[in-house]
């Protein structure tokens, strides 16, 4: 294949990169710098503004905090409930891996919003689950949304399939000759599969981690729906209200998102810096 020949075949990715993501962020780093017209709220001129950023920080470090510490802990609870799914759908499930996939997968083909809401009833007070906690004196507060606990089980339910399939693609690449040669070295089950299976698995849960995280710590469907404005609301929320609902909101929620698309850049490459990058090879 000729040099030029591979050049025509990028130029429509390239463009639609150029058009859908790159002009999109330009406009957005040009409004993040806007200063209002004074008494004109709405109205706004272009300017060098970095003050809008410090807004950002100070004055929605609380909601960019909380969206990290959702994500994160989404992360891993989808972690540990992803691996041994995959690990049975790869090696244990059989026949049965199409019905366990399609359960996998079922829940995409409802709106992402009426999934949430119904975690909302799953969660209500007058629900099961809260009134067996209450009966079990296991709910101090008396009910479960409204709490960071239920903003991170929406998190979890709604990402878990973004690391399961990452992991089961990884697992079944794995040369099974590989697992049966670490029994042959008299390996435990558990030793084969902490030495063997799990580095192997590690491109899988490399990718899901990142798939997990990155939309998760932008997420605000799931706090608006099952968290509170008091205490539990991410920086999703924060950015959603100065766009629609504050007058001459623009340059901040401008801020807050370049802040946010910042920050996850900067975990992300730290995080392929530690574990590196040859894993999602």
């Amino acid at each position: 294949m000729s040099r030029r020949t591979a050049y025509l075949l990028l130029l429509p990715g390239v463009l639609w990169l150029g058009v859908l993501f790159v002009a999109p962020l330009v406009q957005l780093a040009s409004v993040s710098l806007q200063s209002g017209y004074p008494g004109h709220p709405g109205y706004y001129y272009r300017d060098v503004n970095i003050g809008n950023y410090a807004t950002a920080l100070t004055g929605f470090g609380g909601q960019l905090g909380r969206s990290f510490l959702y994500a994160g802990t989404a992360t891993l609870l989808c972690l540990v409930l992803a691996f041994p799914l995959a690990w049975t759908m790869a090696f244990r499930a059989g026949r049965w891996r199409g019905l366990l996939m399609v359960l996998v997968v079922a829940p995409f083909f409802t709106p992402y919003i009426l999934r949430t809401v119904a975690w909302r009833q799953i969660l209500a007070d007058d629900a099961p689950v809260a009134s067996t906690l209450r009966a079990a004196h296991l709910l101090p507060g008396g009910h479960l949304t409204e709490t960071p606990f239920a903003v991170v089980m929406g998190l979890t339910y709604t990402f878990v399939p973004f690391m399961l399939l990452p992991i089961l693609a990884s697992l079944e690449r794995v040369d099974r000759s590989v697992l049966s040669a670490g029994a042959d070295l008299y390996a435990s089950p558990w030793q084969t599969f902490r030495l063997v299976t799990v580095p192997l698995a590690m491109p899988g849960v490399l990718a899901g981690t990142l798939l997990t995280f990155i939309p998760a710590a932008g997420d605000y469907v799931n706090a608006d729906l099952l968290g509170s404005d008091r205490g539990t609301s991410m920086v999703g929320n924060a950015i959603d209200a100065q766009f629609f609902r504050v007058i001459g909101g623009y340059p901040v929620a401008a801020a807050l998102s370049f802040t946010l698309m910042l920050a996850i850049l900067v975990l992300v490459l730290i995080y392929l810096r530690r574990y590196g990058t040859r894993e999602l090879l």
